[in-house]
């Protein structure tokens, strides 16, 4: 019996991996961030810690209501192309087989050999074949409004969490340095993770996850200095 050859693909990943690294990192950089800038206006500790978990309720239910918004519109969308595809399918099935034949001989197969991978395509399952090859709708990569709201929700909160635990344990006089060095340690972290993965570098991911949160946190705590200042 000849060995089957089984390959390690990562694109099934790609709808939840891209809520989950979104959420943590908006979660880890807002949070830190608004933390950061009113411990920087002179906020005391309370303050500070009232801040921040309002920033991660805020963020959590910001971050599901809009991903659930973005996704659905993009399900709406598929659905719609569907549902058209399967008319023009009970149409015309003719055109559709041709229109599909098409489709294989500009991706380089013999004409002869397009028309019959297409009948036997059609014979099998019509819409299914025209929604992978014309439209580029799959199982695998189509959008999932739910999973995609409550995976950045739970994410963003799980992020958000991390530089709200650094506040709680340490003092006022700590607090800037304590969050801003464990935030951008959880953002490296975080970066390494979602690349490795992804299938990506890992030291690239790091930096560059660490290198954007760093210019949010340095920017807001800067406004905070600046704010705290004048008032």
């Amino acid at each position: 019996m000849p060995r089957i050859h089984r390959e390690s693909h990562r694109t099934d990943r790609i709808g939840w991996l891209r809520a989950a690294v979104l959420g943590a990192n908006d979660g880890i950089v807002s949070t830190a961030s608004l933390v950061l800038g009113v411990a920087a206006a002179g906020a005391t500790h309370g303050a500070v810690m009232v801040a921040g978990v309002a920033g991660l309720v805020a963020g959590a239910m910001s971050m599901a209501a809009g991903e659930y918004v973005s996704v659905r519109s993009q399900s709406d969308s598929e659905t719609a192309a569907l549902t058209l595809e399967r008319a023009e399918l009970k149409a015309d099935d003719s055109g559709e087989r041709r229109e599909l034949t098409a489709i294989y001989v500009g991706r380089g197969v013999d004409p002869e050999l397009a028309k019959k991978v297409a009948e036997q395509l059609m014979a099998h399952d019509a819409i299914g074949a025209h929604a992978r090859d014309e439209l580029g709708i799959s199982e695998t990569l189509s959008a999932r409004p739910i999973q995609a709201a409550f995976t950045s929700a739970a994410s963003f909160a799980l992020g958000a969490a991390m530089p709200l635990l650094a506040v709680a344990i340490v003092s006022s006089s700590a607090l800037i340095p304590v969050v801003s060095v464990t935030s951008l340690v959880f953002l490296a972290i975080l970066g390494g993770l979602a690349a490795r993965v992804g299938g990506a570098g890992v030291t690239k991911g790091a930096m560059r996850v660490a290198f954007w949160g760093a210019l949010a946190m340095a920017l807001t705590a800067g406004v905070g200095r600046l704010f705290g200042t004048v008032v």
